[in-house]
């Protein structure tokens, strides 16, 4: 395999997705081990052509040979053209650069609402810059994808919870995001975004925990009980999730208790 000689990988210390990154890259030999540096310990002297804020959003690499900088998704499609050069045509390709750079950039500016660290941890002046148009966008896609999700699984508990039109499950998730929301809103506004984020990623991760059930319900012939209580148990995963972050997040812990209260009150409206 080709190798990127006397390059430097910059990456996030406080981003365990970036982190593992960049030690990828490194123990696969494209970059050198010497190579793999958390921005956040590089001076102005060291490499005196990065852009320090934006290396903080978008994964760098610096060719410290002349003194070249690249950045996101540039950065990414550097190193995959190295790793698999048969990509290359594919990688050099515009339109397709600029369609992936948005995608990188929403994963980018919303990677610790995937990963979470405690904000007590985050120790470094230079944080990820917070783009509302990103967080809306993550916020949007979740609550799309749960809801498809939660639409389709209802279905396999029939008899057992009653089944509402194709909207209902769209209209509960958006519903939840302006119940929790408006309440985030009144104790800490200057959280509600970092919240949300928190909160739809929580639900996100609940829906795919309900993939092998539809997966299940196409080969076998199982009782609606059985998805019933798996449901059940893929919720409670998400309540002890959901106290986590808000934890990590250092907000008042109610809020799990009026993620709980909304999520009964509508299964009480569904079975009235």
């Amino acid at each position: 395999m080709k190798t990127l000689p006397n390059h430097l990988i910059l990456f996030d210390a406080e981003c365990p997705i970036c982190t593992f990154y960049a030690k990828t890259v490194t123990s696969a030999g494209i970059i050198e081990k010497s190579g793999e540096i958390a921005y956040q310990d590089i001076t102005a002297e060291t490499c005196p052509m990065v852009d320090r804020q934006r290396a903080v959003n978008e994964l760098a690499i610096v060719n410290q040979t002349t003194g070249e900088v690249s950045y996101g998704i540039n950065s990414l499609f550097k190193i995959l053209a190295v790793a698999m050069p048969w990509l290359k045509p594919l990688l050099t390709f515009k339109p397709f650069i600029w369609v992936m750079s948005k995608v990188y950039a929403l994963f980018s500016y919303n990677r610790r609402l995937i990963i979470p660290t405690a904000q007590a941890t985050q120790k470094y002046a230079l944080q990820p810059t917070f783009r509302l148009s990103y967080r809306l966008l993550y916020l949007v896609l979740a609550w799309a994808i749960t809801a498809y999700i939660l639409t389709a699984y209802v279905h396999l508990m029939k008899g057992i919870l009653p089944q509402g039109d194709r909207f209902r499950e769209y209209l509960i998730c958006g519903g939840q995001i302006f119940f929790q929301g408006a309440i985030v809103v009144i104790i800490a506004k200057n959280k509600t975004f970092d919240y949300l984020g928190n909160m739809m990623t929580v639900s996100l991760g609940g829906a795919l925990l309900l993939i092998p059930g539809l997966i299940a319900g196409v080969f076998f012939n199982i009782a609606p009980i059985v998805y019933v209580l798996y449901f059940m148990g893929v919720a409670g995963l998400m309540l002890f999730e959901h106290i986590r972050r808000v934890g990590l997040l250092n907000l008042w812990w109610g809020l799990s208790v009026t993620w709980l209260i909304y999520l009964v009150l509508v299964l009480l409206v569904i079975l009235k």
